[in-house]
């Protein structure tokens, strides 16, 4: 089934809406929570899987607690692994404008480690009146649609992903207290783990490319050659074909794929508020075309590092 079908589901009178012709669906007919039936669960996956990125507005009956009971339908939940979580959660990563939380860079999440998450699961608590919107792109797609030579290279080629990665250049302004937060707690354990850039979706079979932000370096090449490749092939996955921008309002969820996509939060909003939360479902190990498997090369505290190479 293309992505640009339309679903609709009579049980529950449940619709899946496509909203871009490569990328994203938006959900309607489900309250979240704890106690969906199979059946329901069962069509909110299909969807993921099918449309990479799914919306469902209106979700007001949802907590802290319910996201976290619902996020356990998909799978089991993961807290980040260098960042606090909320206080009073199990898994919930906080994401609040006025403490740094704006992700406005490229990037899949957690890719820094082996087994990063399948799934995410996101909650708008706090929108701006206006701004703030998100971009999703579809690896799965960007792989699909290039050139049959550049993915012949590609098929072949790792990269080495690290949280320990320069946030200021992927910013055009950055305050020295949000380079701080960004050492002392994002990279405070400093993980180096090589993916393959080309991985075979466990549940599809698809091909999707594995990039982003923490993408630090092609294996292989020159820091030259690596950055000019990196950027041309983060071109492709970034191609306005290939994404969906969703506008949030308070309430909305949005569940994504995290093994299909990469995601930007647009950083648009000036001082307004933003409030979002999100719970991660554990992932599985990437494993190659030619069967080899993603693995972590590093894991240790960041002043280990720094006393290591002083």
């Amino acid at each position: 089934m293309s992505t640009n079908e339309q679903v609709k589901v009579t049980p529950g009178h449940i619709e899946v809406l496509p909203i871009a012709g490569r990328i994203g669906a938006e959900i309607k007919g489900v309250s979240l929570n704890a106690d969906l039936d199979t059946q329901t669960v069962k069509t909110i996956r299909e969807a993921l899987l099918q449309h990479k990125v799914i919306f469902l507005r209106d979700q007001q009956q949802l907590d802290d607690v319910g996201q976290e009971a619902f996020a356990r339908l998909l799978g089991d939940p993961v807290a980040h692994p260098t960042v606090p979580i909320k206080t009073g959660t199990d898994y919930v990563l906080e994401l609040d404008s006025t403490h740094g939380g704006r992700a406005d860079s490229w990037h899949t999440d957690v890719t820094f480690v082996d087994a990063y998450p399948q799934a995410s699961v996101l909650r708008a608590v706090v929108v701006p009146a206006s701004g703030g919107d998100t971009v999703w792109a579809n690896t799965a797609a960007a792989y699909e649609h290039l050139p049959s030579e550049l993915r012949t290279l590609v098929d072949q080629l790792w990269a080495l992903h690290s949280n320990d990665y320069d946030y200021a250049a992927q910013r055009p302004e950055v305050s020295p207290e949000k380079e701080r937060h960004h050492r002392e707690v994002f990279a405070s354990t400093v993980y180096e783990t090589e993916h393959p850039i080309v991985r075979v979706h466990p549940e599809t079979g698809e091909r999707t490319l594995v990039l982003g932000h923490f993408a630090k370096k092609i294996l292989g090449l020159s820091s030259v050659d690596s950055a000019q490749l990196l950027s041309l092939l983060q071109g492709h996955i970034t191609k306005l074909e290939n994404t969906v921008r969703w506008r949030w309002s308070a309430g909305d969820v949005v569940i994504w794929d995290n093994r299909a996509t990469q995601h930007y939060a647009i950083n648009d909003y000036g001082d307004q508020h933003r409030i979002v939360r999100r719970v991660t479902v554990d992932g599985d190990i990437p494993v190659a075309i030619d069967g080899r498997k993603s693995v972590t090369r590093v894991k240790q505290p960041s002043e280990s590092l720094t006393k290591t190479s002083a």
